[in-house]
């Protein structure tokens, strides 16, 4: 039978909550559309079409680090209450039954169902290369779900192998296969990558038979990946941030602190904003109810033309988390 996936998609469309200004389309990357959501997800939450045709919520809450079923229980309990729709977790977070069983626990609560929500895992570098497939079964046996809505070959290296290794690309490839093949079987209904330089994309795009719907990798004015930015745009990938804060340390940036006290808000809430009015999905992360309900409101304002600029001029390479440019 035809694989329909390989058919090619129409552009992204960034969908916003009814509420908010729509940002200009020369602001917003990929361009915004404006139409009620007619799927399970609320109709107020905004999100990205993927090339698969899912919508995926603009905002996810990240799981880094939350540890602990009663921690857990707390903050996607939060995270519910505030409007989170998506929740991003790994094999490497050693989370995924926390996640699970809190949100099997806590939907029923809120008067949600599976199909409301979107979860992210993705595939441990311990498990890079044969073990590939295996490892994704675990995710959604740890999680304890007939499907996982994207999951993400996380790093481009693989455990125990040295960063110029020529067996990393072997590896990533027969990842993507294992991955590939899972997508169409419908356990896996979207598929992507993290942490992928442009090398490790375009080494990708050229073979893969499903094209990647997410790179997910550290965003934030300092670090603008704008080459990144472009090749998803022209490829219709999803680009996805993370460390959209800079792991706290652009909290105190003074001029992060300047645009917050001029609207009124938390400079955390300006580093999302920024991202979202650009259309760039963000994945904030908070062992804290109250700062997990304070990222959340990201949807209600907006920020100047100008502070856009100034925020964006802040580029500088800056990268808080990990370089995989070393990876071969």
């Amino acid at each position: 039978m035809e694989e329909p996936l390989l058919i090619p998609r129409p552009p992204l469309i960034c969908c916003w909550e009814r509420t908010c200004q729509i940002p200009s389309m020369s602001d917003c990357d990929p361009q915004p559309s404006f139409f009620p959501d007619s799927s399970t997800l609320s109709s107020l939450t905004p999100f990205v079409l993927l090339n698969t045709g899912a919508r995926m919520p603009l905002l996810g809450l990240g799981t880094f680090q939350l540890r602990g079923p009663e921690d857990t229980l707390q903050v996607v309990d939060s995270a519910l209450s505030s409007g989170y729709r998506s929740f991003d977790t790994a094999s490497v977070y050693r989370n995924e039954t926390d996640l699970g069983h809190a949100l099997r626990q806590l939907l029923p609560k809120h008067g949600l169902t599976r199909e409301d929500i979107f979860i992210t895992s993705k595939l441990g570098p311990k498990d890079q290369g044969v073990k590939a497939r295996e490892g994704a079964l675990r995710s959604l046996e740890l999680l304890d779900l007939e499907y996982i809505d994207l999951y993400l070959i996380h790093w481009p290296g693989t455990q125990g192998l040295g960063v110029g290794d020529l067996r990393n690309p072997k590896n990533r490839a027969q990842s993507w296969e294992e991955l590939e093949e899972l997508h169409t079987q419908g356990r896996l209904r979207a598929i992507g990558v993290s942490n992928y330089t442009p090398g490790h994309m375009k080494e990708l795009l050229d073979v893969c038979r499903v094209k990647p719907a997410v790179l997910q990798v550290e965003f934030h004015p300092c670090l603008v990946q704008e080459d990144l930015r472009r090749l998803c745009r022209e490829e219709s990938v999803c680009f996805q941030a993370y460390s959209s804060l800079g792991t706290g340390s652009l909290l105190q940036d003074p001029l992060v602190v300047q645009v917050a006290k001029g609207c009124g808000r938390s400079p955390a809430q300006v580093l999302l904003r920024w991202a979202v009015q650009q259309g760039v999905p963000v994945l904030p992360k908070s062992s804290h109810p109250s700062r997990v309900a304070e990222n959340a409101r990201v949807f209600d304002f907006d920020l100047k033309p100008e502070d856009m600029e100034r925020l964006g001029n802040m580029e500088s390479g800056q990268k808080y988390c990990w370089d995989p440019s070393h990876v071969v």
